[in-house]
């Protein structure tokens, strides 16, 4: 696995944001300093991340309830740190991840990964761990090119759909909960002015 040093990105973008202890991004050997590179720019994800933390964080001062986090106090939740890590694969162990985790036999964009630590043991820890997202690069490239979307537009919905499942929001439980989730996506992407990635 590849995985550029970028302390210094890291320690200056969370100087700017008390919830943010670390951003790790590594790659399966096939995916290229590159791609890294040109595709998975550490500050701009760092900045997605953020955006949707501190959105998340706004939303629970109005009473929303983190579906995974819901036995911590909020208060709690919102003064921890977080760490996130992002692995981006290829299209062939992408597929046998997705087979894997969800019994489906393709490769998809994003898997999430949520931690699931017992509030106990979170209470205890210095920062709050979100989990892992695994992207596939080659499934998300082909996606955006589709959509007629950039690479940058749709690496950006992906990260924000991500963490929102790290955090237990799931769009495959009913329609009430997809149009949740995808109105918390619309407006954290408008916020960062990004298009609507629906339409």
């Amino acid at each position: 696995m590849s995985q550029p040093d970028n302390t210094n990105v890291d320690d200056k973008i969370a100087s700017n944001h008390a919830s943010l202890a670390a951003l790790d991004i590594s790659a399966t050997d096939s995916i290229d300093d590159e791609i890294l590179d040109t595709f998975y720019n550490r500050e701009h994800l760092l900045s997605v991340m953020m955006a949707t933390l501190d959105y998340i964080d706004g939303r629970i001062n109005t009473g929303l309830t983190l579906p995974y986090f819901a036995d911590i106090v909020p208060e709690l939740w919102q003064e921890k740190s977080k760490t996130l890590d992002i692995y981006i694969t290829d299209e062939f162990e992408g597929r046998a991840l997705n087979l894997e985790a969800r019994g489906k036999d393709y490769a998809t964009n994003i898997l999430s990964y949520p931690s699931e630590l017992p509030a106990a043991v979170i209470e205890l820890m210095p920062t709050l761990p979100l989990g892992e997202l695994v992207i596939c690069h080659e499934v998300m490239v082909r996606e955006a090119a589709e959509q007629d979307k950039t690479v940058a537009q749709h690496i950006s919905h992906l990260l924000v759909h991500g963490v929102l499942h790290l955090l237990g929001f799931d769009h495959e439980l009913g329609q009430a909960e997809q149009d949740e989730m995808e109105y918390f996506e619309i407006d954290i992407l408008a916020g960062l002015n990004l298009p609507n990635p629906y339409i």
